[in-house]
């Protein structure tokens, strides 16, 4: 189907982009329940249960050709991406452990903003004014966040640079949603399997000594990583991308509530200020974002008329 034939909005587009974007924003209730494993145990088993899964996922739907036209840049670049989601889902799962979801949860409404800065900085592409804005809001939130706790926001400044150097990478390899993440999770399989392996034999490992239900939820990481990307896959290809930039503050606005609503975290004034400000510059780039979308669309259909 093309971009012209391809509907305005699908209802099973919608539904599965929310059900990703919600799975993602209840990970702080997920990941506490693999302790007392430790934060590298725990994304080793990630990284290697979800390369599992997916090599069964890929047979299923008969994919494994678009891996074998893999050439070796490819697979290197692969693995650079591998590298860089591993380096977010270490960070989440190590601020999830400390209790700081919120600013872990900042990170990811400040993801965006990171991507747009990035595609000036590496891609040399042009903003306009109202994304300049928006860059710019969220740079005074950063300093305001800042001040008040003493440092940067570090957490929230890695998860955001390294899904945004992630997606960055991603997008020069043409992969599908299901070929690409096997191939990543594959990349670091073996890195995992030392990691685990090294837990094991130390004796600091959590595999067998915590009974059956710890097992089956260190494998279960595999699947809560793997579905809600395989969603997104889904709901990306039959809704808007202006959509899409809406739905996506689910998974941080979840993740912020259940850091302030369950976890019982404090925040300042001065951090609920910031907080405002990143929500100020999402608002002013989610505007020009489905501004521009319906500009564009309108352009690609005035022929047509």
């Amino acid at each position: 189907m093309s971009v012209l034939e391809r509907p305005a909005l699908s209802g099973r587009g919608v539904g599965a982009a929310v059900a990703a974007y919600s799975m993602w924003g209840l990970f702080p209730a997920f990941w506490p329940l693999l302790a007392p494993a430790a934060p590298v145990e725990v994304l080793a088993h990630r990284i290697g249960w979800t390369a599992v899964l997916m090599v069964g996922v890929l047979t299923v739907l008969r994919g494994w050709g678009e891996l074998a036209t893999l050439r070796l840049r490819s697979w290197l670049t692969v693995f650079a991406g591998g590298v860089f989601i591993a380096v977010n889902w270490g960070v989440y799962i190590g601020s999830v452990f400390a209790g700081l979801v919120i600013e872990a949860a900042l990170g990811y409404f400040m993801s965006p903003l990171v991507s747009v800065l990035l595609a000036v900085v590496v891609l040399r592409e042009r903003l306009r004014p109202a994304q300049w804005t928006a860059v710019a809001i969220a740079l005074v939130a950063v300093l305001v966040i800042a001040v008040e706790g003493g440092r940067p926001p570090w957490i929230a400044l890695v998860l955001a640079t390294s899904f945004g150097l992630y997606g960055l990478i991603k997008s020069t390899v043409p992969l599908t949603a299901a070929a690409g993440l096997t191939a990543e999770s594959l990349a670091l399989g073996p890195v995992a399997l030392g990691v685990i392996a090294w837990f094991e034999l130390t004796g600091t490992g959590t595999m067998g000594g915590f009974g059956a239900g710890h097992l089956l939820l260190l494998v279960a990481a595999g699947p809560v990583t793997a579905v809600p990307l395989l969603l997104y896959a889904v709901g990306a290809r039959r809704v808007p991308l202006s959509t899409i930039g809406v739905l996506m503050y689910i998974n941080p606005t979840l993740q912020f509530l259940w850091g302030v609503l369950v976890v019982r975290e404090e925040v300042s004034p001065l951090r609920w200020a910031g907080f405002a400000l990143v929500w100020a510059a999402l608002v002013v780039f989610t505007v020009d974002l489905v501004r521009t979308s319906r500009s564009d669309r309108a352009a690609r259909l005035a022929p047509l008329a």
